[in-house]
């Protein structure tokens, strides 16, 4: 069964985020809160708590990843970031958007788009994951909890545990989160394209 932590959304209890890093480091898999949706996530060195997010979510290996980051320096140690795209994803971050970077060394194979070699990179506007990375001071694993079958995550807590309650090892409650999807934006040869447009806003682009 899954631990079950009730966590402020704006001020969340340190002592619970130490323990959810405590699960982490452990090999656990988590559900908690960023500002688009809940999602699933797990230390990116651990293989076996990976698999099980994706046989949670019944995803194959060519589905785009993505590591969830506390800051710009830790984009840089994943993925190949030049100047117009640290600039952009400066402006932009923390907030809804996922970035797709090619990736460094640094990021596992399993990982990176099987074609490509890219990663998706976020950085959330939500204390409870700030504070999470803040204090694992490691990115995360991340994948958006929607479930096989759903087009939408899902966003009560409650929910979550009652579906996946001997799948996870922690639910992290810090209130309903309504799915929005994050806008997507991929730096390729020709600069940065919207390929798909969510919560996020990027008012120098166009898709």
């Amino acid at each position: 069964m899954a631990q079950y932590f009730e966590v402020h959304p704006t001020n969340p209890q340190l002592r619970l985020i130490h323990r959810a890093v405590d699960v982490i480091r452990q090999g656990g898999v988590i559900a908690y809160p960023t500002d688009s949706s809940y999602a699933l996530a797990c230390h990116i060195g651990d293989k076996q708590a990976m698999d099980k997010i994706r046989r949670i979510r019944q995803l194959d290996d060519k589905h785009d990843f993505t590591l969830v980051c506390r800051d710009l320096t830790q984009i840089s140690t994943f993925t190949k970031i030049g100047n117009d795209a640290f600039r952009l994803i400066k402006a932009l971050t923390p907030g809804p958007f996922t970035f797709i970077l090619d990736a460094t060394k640094e990021v596992p194979r399993r990982l990176q788009h099987p074609k490509k070699k890219t990663i998706g990179i976020r950085i959330p506007d939500h204390a409870v994951a700030q504070t999470l990375l803040r204090e694992l001071d490691e990115a995360l694993f991340s994948s958006t909890l929607v479930l096989p079958g759903a087009s939408v995550a899902l966003s009560d807590p409650y929910e979550i545990r009652e579906q996946l309650d001997h799948e996870l090892d922690l639910v992290i409650d810090a209130g309903i989160v309504e799915f929005e999807p994050t806008t997507m934006i991929e730096f390729t040869s020709d600069g940065p394209v919207i390929i798909r447009q969510g919560k996020g806003i990027a008012e120098l682009l166009t898709q």
